[in-house]
C-alpha cells in the first residue's frame, strides 16, 4: 500500500507568499519637482533690493503657496544688502509680509551680530557692559534692543587694566537705556533701521559715556521684534518704494506737444448741446 506524505505546515503563517515585496510599487519622487521659486525683495532701506530666492510647494487644493510664504524669516548679511564688506559682521532678519506675483515683499524683523565678531571684541583687562530695553516706535512696532560696550584705556594711561567700578557701570547702563529709548521712540521703523545701519546709536552712547568712563566698541548687538501693528499694505509698499509720494512724483507723465496753428478758438465745440 502506498503512503501519502502530507507536508506539515502551520495554518495561517504563509499570508504573504502570494504577494510581492512590501512597498515595492511606491516611486520615489523628487520633492523639488513640486516647488517653485520666489524672489525675496528687501525694503527700501537697503541698496540691494533683490536679495535671494526661496522655494515653496505649488498651490494644490487648500494649500496656497503665497499663504505658506507669509511669515517666513530670511537672514541676510548686511554686507550683501549694502554692497559694503565693512558691515560683514551684522545679519539682518527680514520677514515676508506680502506676496506680489513672484516676489516676496519683506519687512525688517531683527538684527544680530556674527558670533566671531562678538568673541573678537571680548578681551581681558577691560570691563564688558551690557544693557537692554524694550522700545515702541511711533508706528507701533515693539522691539527689544540689546547694547554692548567695553571700557578702554585713557590717553597716556600706564596701568594695564581699565576696569569700571559698579557705580560707573550702573550709570553707563542707565545712559545706554536712555539713548536707546530716546532714539527709537521718536521715529518710525524705517527711520530706526536707517539709524541701525550706520550705527548712529552706538556712537551716540560712546560720546555720552565719555564723562563717566571712556568706551570703545559700543554697538547695538541685537534687535528683536516683539510685537507688530496690524498689517498695512500701503505702509509696506511705501517701505518698498512701490507706492507713496516718491513713486507718485517719479511718474508725472510726458509733456504733450500742441501744434502751433491749432488755435483753441477755431476748434469746433464738440461738447455743445443743440
Amino acid at each position: 500500500s502506498e503512503r501519502v506524505h502530507l507536508s506539515k505546515m502551520a495554518v495561517g503563517k504563509n499570508k504573504r507568499l502570494s504577494k510581492g515585496k512590501k512597498g515595492k510599487g511606491k516611486k520615489i519622487v523628487d520633492p523639488f519637482t513640486k516647488k517653485e521659486w520666489y524672489d525675496i525683495k528687501a525694503p527700501g532701506n537697503f541698496s540691494v533690493r533683490n536679495c535671494g530666492k526661496t522655494p515653496v510647494t505649488r498651490t494644490t487644493g487648500t494649500k496656497i503657496a503665497s499663504e505658506m510664504l507669509k511669515g517666513r524669516v530670511f537672514e541676510v548679511c548686511l554686507a550683501d544688502l549694502n554692497k559694503d564688506e565693512d558691515q560683514h559682521y551684522r545679519k539682518i532678519k527680514l520677514q515676508c509680509e506680502e506676496v506680489q506675483g513672484h516676489s516676496c515683499l519683506t519687512q525688517f524683523y531683527g538684527l544680530t551680530f556674527t558670533t566671531d565678531k562678538l568673541r573678537s571684541m571680548v578681551k581681558k583687562w577691560q570691563s564688558l557692559i551690557e544693557a537692554h530695553v524694550d522700545v515702541k516706535t511711533s508706528d507701533g512696532y515693539v522691539m527689544r534692543l540689546f547694547c554692548i560696550g567695553f571700557t578702554k584705556k585713557r590717553p597716556n594711561q600706564l596701568k594695564k587694566t581699565c576696569y569700571a567700578n559698579a557705580a560707573q557701570q550702573k550709570s553707563i547702563r542707565k545712559k545706554m537705556r536712555e539713548i536707546m529709548s530716546r532714539e527709537s521712540t521718536s521715529c518710525e521703523l524705517k527711520e530706526l533701521v536707517n539709524k541701525f545701519i550706520p550705527e548712529v546709536i552706538g556712537k551716540e552712547i560712546e560720546k555720552a559715556c565719555q564723562g563717566i568712563y571712556p568706551m570703545q566698541n559700543v554697538h547695538i548687538r541685537k534687535v528683536k521684534m516683539l510685537k507688530k501693528p496690524k498689517f498695512d499694505l500701503t505702509k509696506l509698499l511705501e517701505a518698498h518704494g512701490d507706492s507713496g509720494p516718491a513713486a507718485a512724483a517719479a511718474d508725472t507723465g510726458d509733456k504733450v506737444e500742441v501744434a502751433a496753428d491749432a488755435d483753441p478758438a477755431a476748434r469746433p465745440d464738440r461738447g455743445a448741446v443743440l
